[in-house]
């Protein structure tokens, strides 16, 4: 089992930068493969990107694409999504997930740990 906290939302103006950090802890963090959704206001949850366990292969939904960047750190069991060139399109609740094994799909259903979410909000 993995439990994972989120940090480091907050407001920002459009074309700032904000870095999201995901702490997990358990066994064998580092055998899990793991990504980053967002939930805007009134809308289902959504994929953001994601990352294989060994952090060589990653994924972005096409909005985020170039400006956002999953990496991981499996010494230390973190997770980050640096996010650069924010837009209001981007406010959300953010939320780190983990599944054991690589990641095979980008689908909130596909994932089985859950942190507790951190509020992004980008104002133009």
């Amino acid at each position: 089992q993995v439990q994972l906290v989120e940090s480091g939302g907050g407001s920002v103006q459009a074309g700032g930068s904000l870095r999201l950090d995901c702490a997990a802890s358990g066994y064998a963090v580092s055998t899990y493969g793991m990504g980053w959704f967002r939930q805007p206001p009134g809308e289902d949850r959504e994929y953001v990107a994601t990352i294989s366990t060994d952090g060589r292969i990653t994924e972005y939904v096409a909005s985020v694409k170039g400006r956002f960047t999953i990496t991981r750190d499996n010494v230390q069991n973190l997770l980050y999504l640096q996010m650069n060139s924010l837009k209001p399109e981007d406010t959300a609740m953010y939320y780190c997930a983990a599944k054991r094994g690589d990641v095979y799909s980008t689908s909130p259903l596909s994932f089985t740990y859950w942190g507790q979410g951190t509020r992004v909000a980008v104002s133009s």
